[in-house]
């Protein structure tokens, strides 16, 4: 099971890398107040929010277990982290047939 989580790990490069940062970045500001989070750069070009505005602190929130702080964040940290969880885990699995088949 290990060889297979380092070769899925190898051959999604980009989103092992996006998401590492991700979640590194926000157990830092969780956990010790470092705020090495990459802003939104929709409002930083355009000065208007999008509908991920949020997100990352609602994360933040969610790994401090403060889910009212994280529900006013952004609401939808509920239903993205589910979908985002379920849709990893089914990758995992698919890759995993075909890789021990």
């Amino acid at each position: 099971m290990y060889n297979t989580i380092i070769k899925y790990i190898a051959r999604n490069k980009i989103f092992a890398i996006v998401g590492f940062y991700f979640l590194f970045s926000a157990i830092l500001k969780a956990t010790a107040e470092i705020d090495i989070c990459i802003p939104c750069l929709w409002k930083s070009i355009f000065g208007v929010q999008c509908p991920g505005c949020g997100l990352t602190t609602a994360f933040i929130s969610l790994i401090e277990l403060d889910y009212r702080k994280a529900f006013e964040s952004n609401w939808l940290i509920y239903i993205i982290t589910p979908f985002g969880f379920y849709y990893l885990t089914q990758d995992y699995i698919k890759f995993s047939r075909k890789y021990n088949a």
